[in-house]
């Protein structure tokens, strides 16, 4: 299984400590090692599993929207954003639970033309006002069909690491890699008012492959 680069740090403290729990409880608490040892296993284990690398094909893509990322469909909505498009938009918000992938895909081709971190609070991942209120990045695409795209990586309350490796004028790819975030989180998408949309709340979807929207030219 091949592991994200940013496991390296995550993994490095999480093998001292099992180390060093392992060790006392085998030790000193031999009659309670093996319910201590179980659970720190799969905890261990689950560490490796969040931070996985699928291997994924992904196509090329013009008209199609795809799913930034592994998670849920919690919202569909028209809103008004004002961040960058400043106009009315149809927000996607996508959940994702510690057991997704967290790798952060682009939703469409184009070109990267907007890139801001914003500090704020953690609340959970899955509250409305996570997308104002929480640390977030705004990024927005020029896509390959012309339309203004943003899109917002949401720190929830046990994510508190943000990632993300591009910059303004970069190309931007629909499905590839350009941030991460770190255990559980959210990723809003804004489109066009007019885009076609064909997703679902509740829907499942599969980061760089999934299709959930499609805009006009």
């Amino acid at each position: 299984m091949k592991l994200h680069k940013e496991s390296k740090g995550t993994i490095i403290v999480a093998s001292v400590v099992f180390a060093i729990v392992a060790f006392v409880s085998t030790h000193y608490l031999k009659m309670w090692s093996l319910a201590i040892l179980i659970p720190l296993i799969m905890i261990y284990g689950l560490v490796f599993w969040f931070f996985r690398v699928p291997n994924r094909e992904i196509l090329d893509h013009k008209e199609n929207v795809i799913a930034p990322v592994d998670g849920k469909v919690v919202m569909i909505k028209e809103v008004q954003e004002d961040e960058f498009m400043n106009d009315k938009a149809i927000q996607v918000s996508i959940f994702m639970s510690p057991l997704n992938v967290h790798i952060c895909r682009f939703p469409v081709s184009g070109k990267v033309v907007y890139k801001k971190y914003h500090p704020g609070k953690y609340l959970v991942a899955w509250h409305e006002k996570s997308s104002t209120d929480n640390e977030r990045t705004t990024l927005a695409v020029e896509s390959l069909t012309n339309h203004k795209v943003v899109f917002r990586q949401i720190a929830g309350y046990v994510a508190r690491r943000i990632v993300f490796n591009c910059k303004e004028g970069d190309e931007a790819k629909a499905g590839h890699e350009f941030g991460f975030i770190k255990f559980g989180s959210r990723m809003d998408v804004f489109l066009p008012i007019d885009t076609e949309i064909v997703c679902k709340i509740g829907d499942k979807t599969k980061g760089g492959i999934d299709v959930i929207a499609r805009m006009k030219e």
